[in-house]
């Protein structure tokens, strides 16, 4: 960083204390991008307002987040709701959860806000780290917060309707209902048990659990 002279001198000029108790020295710092003596260069990119030195990664200061994100500034735009910088793919495009930014990414429990992370925006408004989103998706595919699907499943859904169709299940089973919630519609219904899995009536989605209640054969209904 550059430096300044004082004009009080050193203390063995008895003009007082130069600094504070913390810096005892006859000059000031000025955080810049340069030296004002040989016109060193500290860094390719700086912050005046976080004062951060950096390689050019094509930095921008956002002033609603309050700090220093990594660019290009035009593919990015500040959601003031989710109070997030955010691809501007995503611009009307997305469900808003307000300051969802400020919550710890559910999978590392790790800061979402400030990290260097690009945040992945699922279905349902939550955030992830995009590492984390990546690594979820080998076990799984639902939201480890709310258990909705955090992706398109539709083509999924199909394949197994075509599985349940071809495997008819024992028969006492065949006449069983049981009601169910849908983590995605949160929707309930009541529909033919199945051991592959229960569709919800209202979006189709297999993306269900079951509501509680015992299961209740048809013909003693």
């Amino acid at each position: 960083m550059a430096a300044r002279a004082r004009e009080d001198g050193g203390p063995g000029l008895g003009r007082g204390p130069r600094g504070c108790e913390h810096y005892d020295r006859g000059c000031l710092l000025k955080a810049q991008q340069t030296c004002e003596e040989c016109s060193t260069l500290f860094g390719e990119y700086y912050c005046s307002i976080c004062h951060l030195f950096d390689k050019d990664k094509k930095q921008y200061h956002c002033e609603n987040c309050g700090i220093c994100r990594i660019g290009p500034k035009e593919d990015f735009f500040h959601c003031l709701k989710c109070n997030l910088c955010l691809a501007v793919s995503l611009q009307g495009k997305h469900k808003c959860i307000e300051n969802v930014s400020r919550q710890n990414c559910p999978i590392c429990l790790e800061d979402i806000h400030t990290s260097r992370v690009v945040a992945h925006v699922l279905p349902c408004g939550h955030l992830l780290h995009r590492t984390c989103y990546e690594e979820m998706l080998k076990e799984g595919y639902r939201c480890p917060l709310c258990m909705h699907s955090a992706v398109d499943m539709r083509r999924y859904w199909k394949h197994l309707d075509e599985e349940v169709a071809q495997t008819p299940m024992p028969s006492e089973y065949q006449n069983m209902t049981v009601d169910i919630l849908c983590n995605d519609c949160n929707g309930r219904s009541t529909v033919q048990f199945h051991i592959l899995g229960m569709k919800c009536t209202i979006c189709e989605s297999y993306n269900t659990t079951q509501a509680g209640k015992q299961r209740v054969s048809l013909d003693q209904q």
